[in-house]
């Protein structure tokens, strides 16, 4: 299977890799977008896989691949609810973070395992998993369609993706280039292509074609006063999206 990597892309991230676990560095917006990717995750996945929310370890016994992992931030929370995770990252600085951070945590360390490969590389020997996230990834790969193909081979029949991403618009613009970095400079100046964003709709077509239906999106919103994220209808900016492996249909698509 070809590539869907951005070489300059992957250059880009390994020179921020060791930042990953500094909240106030250039990964800060993720760390403060974590809680509510994570619930909206989880949600989707105990729907999709019929658990129960309010369980401590909700996830427990699911396999979740976390494509563009980089230095395990998703990845983390997500075995904190008790599923087993694999984080995958082109960059190998960011895996080398992942890895040792982990192991601070033996709880961490015994549910998750990070690998130096790409989706499509991931295809090629064979992985499958329960559910399959790309959170903050697909605006920077090269060939979107590629890497679409690439999450659906990875997602078992019946199972689950979970994507964030920005959405292409004159206020996401506003939002993620001019005020994230230049104005704020919350995150490195070059971090975002507008051209690269991709909207809602192109995003449901493009997951249809490789038979994943969208059943739920919620609109992530960042206050610029408490600097916490809440999921909201709007999708104007941040948005993220539940799809199910040849299982809905796009009517049943709604609001979480």
């Amino acid at each position: 299977m070809g590539s869907s990597i951005s070489a300059a892309e992957v250059r880009k991230f390994e020179e921020m890799a060791k930042n990953w676990w500094d909240p106030e560095g250039s990964s800060g917006p993720l760390h403060s977008m974590n809680p509510v990717r994570t619930k909206f995750t989880r949600d989707a996945l105990c729907l999709c896989f019929g658990r129960d929310t309010m369980s401590a370890h909700p996830l427990q016994g699911l396999s979740i691949l976390d494509v563009g992992c980089g230095g395990g931030l998703f990845s983390e929370a997500l075995a904190r609810l008790g599923a087993s995770v694999t984080g995958i990252d082109a960059s190998e600085g960011a895996i080398f973070v992942a890895r040792e951070h982990a192991r601070a945590d033996p709880v961490i360390q015994g549910r998750t395992a990070y690998r130096n490969i790409t989706a499509e590389q991931a295809v090629d020997k064979g992985l499958q998993f329960d559910a399959v996230v790309a959170s903050e990834v697909i605006e920077h790969v090269e060939n979107v369609p590629e890497f679409c193909r690439s999450l659906a081979a990875l997602t078992r029949d019946s199972g689950a993706v979970v994507i964030s991403t920005i959405n292409r618009t004159a206020a996401s613009y506003a939002v993620a280039i001019v005020g994230a970095e230049y104005l704020a400079q919350v995150v490195p100046k070059g971090t975002h292509d507008w051209s690269r964003f991709i909207t809602p709709d192109e995003l449901a077509r493009l997951m249809g074609r490789v038979g994943l239906q969208q059943v739920s999106i919620s609109g992530m919103f960042l206050n610029p006063v408490t600097g916490r994220w809440s999921l909201m209808n709007d999708t104007a900016v941040n948005y993220i999206s539940y799809f199910r492996k040849n299982n809905t249909t796009p009517s049943q698509i709604e609001h979480i």
